[in-house]
């Protein structure tokens, strides 16, 4: 294969440290002690931890090695876009680890950090201007909690008008979490079906809504990055029975500054900073999930609320019916500084372009590589395009082999076997930051993975042969993970 980042490469063995320690290696000289020795209490005293003996370029070889077996964004293309690793500007990091950032104690009186509260309060402007609704609470920690929290919205909402709602609609597309953060708050998930151009159908949501519903929870674009063209209606449909309609935005990468989810019918919507507003997000984390909603939910948001009176702002606790304090302190505050700088330094006009941007990126995936891998759904996508291992059947070649053979090439996987709808799914994001160059080049590495798929399948069903490690039994190490090396 020619032209694949992954073809050559220098990959230096590393053992454990443990392996490499030498009994009086030192890594640094502590001066002798020019005051008396204290004897320590008994229950203080045990046996020494089994750290090794080493010297500072031991350790900085151990670790400099090791970061050469990574793989991230800034190593190359990754095609898990914005759902794990959309490439973020470093300048949004510098302004996080600013000392007057990382210096603010969240225990200091509101009088001491009034920067960081109109940061706060200024970010949830920018929040309700770019998704259109009117109130915004930072304090949730990841887009699950958001959820959860928008669930409890819907809760109280429901409780305050005497309403008893015991289900939920959620359609097939949606991520596994919205079931999850449901359920959490008492309701019963109801599965909705795709209709055969993988979005709802409103006459199937005329048929399930009634007065025991809650409403809907909505990805939109969905898991197959096809936007839910019919929301309108379904939100009118969910409303006339006293329901509120939920937005998954875990894709608004796809649709900044867009798409206005009030007008659309959301009442409660939450984002994932982390994954659209600048923090990397592979790993777990930190992120956060603000929650946006109409005005007639504000009173529900959780506390405390960031609030400015004309002269000062504040944090605001005394709102009676909130749902509460959901975070301890005010959220992960880092991954708001990254979210506020980026926003204030794309502006709007580039954040509609970073979203279109990313939508043409995925179109033009989709078109170069349809035919070659099997379209889920021929017609517009979103910001990715579901794919599947449906022609190389054949040659009895699966999604995950490809996967496989694409680290051999020197390219992360993309997300695969998701969204469950799509039996053996391929989902390619390749985000907004994509020059066409490495879009080509991808797109050449992956047809000439399928030409092997025909040719040589037993290639891609041994890769990846250019790791340190070989293909692992999936199911053995997510069961029995080994983190010690």
């Amino acid at each position: 294969m020619k032209n694949a980042p992954g073809m050559s490469g220098l990959i230096l063995e590393e053992g454990l440290l443990w392996e490499k320690g030498k009994k009086g290696r030192n890594g640094m000289s502590i001066p002798t002690s020019d005051v008396p020795g204290a004897e320590l209490p008994d229950e203080l005293v045990g046996d020494a931890p089994d750290f090794p003996d080493l010297s500072e370029i031991d350790v900085v070889r151990h670790y400099t090695r090791l970061s050469q077996w990574n793989f991230g964004v800034d190593t190359g293309t990754y095609p898990l876009g914005s759902c794990t690793m959309k490439y973020n500007p470093k300048i949004n990091e510098k302004h996080a680890g600013a000392p007057a950032i990382v210096s603010a104690h969240p225990l200091l009186g509101d009088e001491h950090c009034q920067g960081t509260l109109k940061l706060m309060h200024e970010l949830q402007n920018h929040l309700a201007a770019i998704t259109g609704m009117d109130g915004v609470s930072l304090q949730p920690a990841a887009g699950a909690h958001g959820e959860l929290t928008g669930m409890l919205i819907f809760a109280a909402y429901h409780k305050s008008r005497g309403s008893k709602r015991t289900k939920i609609l959620i359609p097939d597309t949606a991520h596994g979490t919205n079931p999850a953060s449901a359920s959490l708050c008492g309701y019963k998930p109801i599965k909705v079906t795709s209709g055969k151009r993988g979005i709802l159908e409103a006459n199937d949501i005329r048929h399930l809504m009634d007065e025991e519903t809650a409403g809907i929870m909505i990805t939109n674009p969905n898991t197959l990055g096809l936007f839910e063209e019919n929301i309108r209606e379904i939100s009118e449909l969910v409303h006339e029975k006293g329901g509120l309609v939920y937005g998954d935005g875990a894709n608004m990468n796809a649709i900044m500054g867009i798409v206005d989810l009030k007008k659309c019918g959301v009442d409660v919507l939450h984002l994932n900073l982390h994954k659209t507003f600048s923090t990397p997000h592979g790993g777990g984390g930190p992120g956060a999930g603000p929650i946006c909603v109409v005005e007639e939910l504000k009173k529900f948001l959780p506390v405390p609320r960031v609030v400015f009176d004309g002269n000062a702002y504040s944090l605001k606790d005394d709102i009676p019916e909130s749902v509460g304090r959901i975070h301890g302190f005010f959220g992960n505050f880092g991954v708001l500084v990254r979210a506020y700088s980026y926003i204030l330094t794309m502006g709007a006009e580039n954040l509609k372009k970073a979203s279109q941007y990313a939508v043409l990126n995925a179109c033009y995936i989709k078109e170069r590589l349809k035919g070659h891998l099997h379209l889920a759904y021929n017609r517009p996508c979103m910001h990715e395009a579901v794919f599947s291992d449906k022609l190389q059947q054949g040659s009895k070649v699966t999604t995950l082999d490809m996967a496989k053979r694409l680290m051999d090439c020197g390219y992360h996987p993309p997300t695969i076997y998701f969204p469950l709808v799509v039996p053996g799914a391929i989902m390619i994001e390749p985000t907004e930051s994509e020059c066409l160059e490495d879009l080509d080049r991808f797109i050449e590495v992956f047809k000439e993975i399928v030409k092997e798929a025909k040719e040589s399948p037993e290639l891609l069903k041994s890769s990846p042969t250019r790791f340190k490690v070989r293909r692992l039994d999936e199911t053995l190490a997510a069961r029995n993970p080994c983190l010690r090396g």
